[in-house]
């Protein structure tokens, strides 16, 4: 079979790993990828966000199945316009990435249908959003109702803070039309958890939880990022926690969607803060998440393109879906200077032979070689028995990695290994 797949980082090539694990697919192709993906799929220069193209490329090379990954294409309608060419895909249809797409509807949607969230006011008019923040509660969350690169959250610790998020959006248009909207919600207390599921719009199989750490530096300090490493499983997510979710959030979003007339197919992703009134949901994402993907994935047993038919299909309840009893860490290698300016074009080397795997997410060929071209260069991903032995030799696997200006958290899992310890 020829499956396509649509983005190009290091999620992507963590996908494209585990798709190669399977026979029936004989030829495998990413658009557009990157110099690390193209070792293990052939990489054609076409944007994920080129829709037309992405279909006529598909067309033209009877592509069998497509898996479409990032949030704009899934939201530009990227599943719809391949399916209507008779191309399979795994991804949800535009009508349920707007569960992504806006924050607005998302946030909506769980009031209508009584899913736990953060309470929240959306605004359209800036004057109105700065009135309200006169007597809102502190510290607040201020949120651009659209995609934004996973940029488009700001926690405002004060008054003065969380106006100048607001003009930022809303003012000076610092995410364009994405910020046109936002939503001001209540800020929430807790561990973080990020959960995956698999859902075909009528089952949903959570994958193995996990911990991201969004900020840049060390002690959760620094700007937000689009994560600096992750582990799983998520020490705090409990079999108690994880079946309340199950009750609570994660099937009722699905019959929600339903109910809305916009099913969703794909990977559900939920982003959760554990409060002390119970689980509660921060975000959505219409997707796999980046780099959560990255640690899930290698502890998944079942065949990965076996599971994505399935929800194609609306098999998923007849299919099984299997993860090892095992712990997982990613550390990511970024370009010093990232999330802001970073240099980039410096000569990257990896290691020839590692117990783990090394999931390229920046770079590009020059000269036959790999060349960093973005500020997140690499995932750095092992898988052990314990947790601290996964983190040690994500990070031993890390140090083989060479690139100018490379810097990563020297405290990826550290959390994790605190909770582990306290029970």
């Amino acid at each position: 079979m020829k499956v396509l797949v649509v983005g190009g980082g290091g999620r992507e090539h963590a996908i494209i790993r585990k798709l190669k694990e399977t026979p029936a697919i004989t030829e495998l192709y990413a658009l557009p990828g990157n110099g690390g993906i193209a070792r293990d799929a052939v990489c054609v220069p076409i944007a994920a966000t080129d829709v037309a193209s992405i279909v006529s490329f598909a067309e033209d090379n009877a592509i069998d199945y497509a898996v479409v990954t990032p949030d704009d294409p899934l939201v530009l309608g990227c599943v719809d316009a391949l399916e209507e060419i008779g191309v399979p895909c795994f991804g949800p249809r535009a009508s349920a990435a707007l569960i992504e797409g806006s924050k607005i509807f998302a946030k909506e949607l769980m009031k209508k249908y009584g899913i736990p969230t953060a309470r929240f006011e959306s605004f359209d008019d800036m004057d109105e959003a700065l009135s309200y923040l006169e007597t809102a509660s502190l510290p607040t969350v201020v949120k651009a109702d659209g995609l934004a690169l996973g940029k488009g959250v700001i926690l405002a610790y004060t008054r003065e803070e969380a106006e100048a998020a607001v003009k930022s959006m809303m003012g000076a248009h610092r995410f364009g039309k994405s910020g046109e909207r936002i939503v001001i919600e209540e800020f929430l207390e807790g561990p973080e958890v990020s959960v995956l599921a698999f859902t075909d719009g009528k089952t949903l199989v959570p994958m193995v939880s996990s911990m991201d750490h969004k900020r840049a530096g060390d002690g959760d300090t620094g700007l937000n990022t689009g994560g600096m490493g992750t582990v799983a499983p998520n020490p705090y997510y409990t079999p108690e926690i994880a079946a309340r979710c199950m009750e609570e959030i994660f099937l009722p979003t699905v019959a929600a969607m339903n109910a809305e007339g916009r099913p969703f197919k794909g990977c559900l992703y939920f982003g959760l803060m554990l409060t002390k009134d119970g689980p509660k949901v921060i975000e959505y994402n219409c997707r796999f998440g980046d780099p959560e993907t990255q640690v899930v994935l290698p502890l998944l047993e079942s065949d990965l393109f076996t599971v994505m038919r399935a929800v194609t299909e609306g098999k998923l309840a007849e299919t099984e879906v299997r993860f090892a009893d095992a712990s997982a860490c990613c550390v990511i290698l970024a370009s010093r200077g990232y999330p802001e300016h970073y240099e980039k074009g410096f000569a990257l080397t990896l290691p020839e032979t590692a117990e783990g795997e090394v999931y390229v997410a920046g770079a590009a060929l020059k000269n036959g070689g790999l060349v960093t071209s973005g500020g997140r260069v690499v995932g750095c991903t092992a898988v052990a028995p314990t947790l601290r032995e996964a983190v040690d030799k994500a990070y031993a696997l890390a140090g083989k990695v060479q690139f100018e200006n490379a810097y990563c958290r020297r405290d990826i899992g550290q959390r994790a290994l605190r909770a582990l310890s306290e029970d």
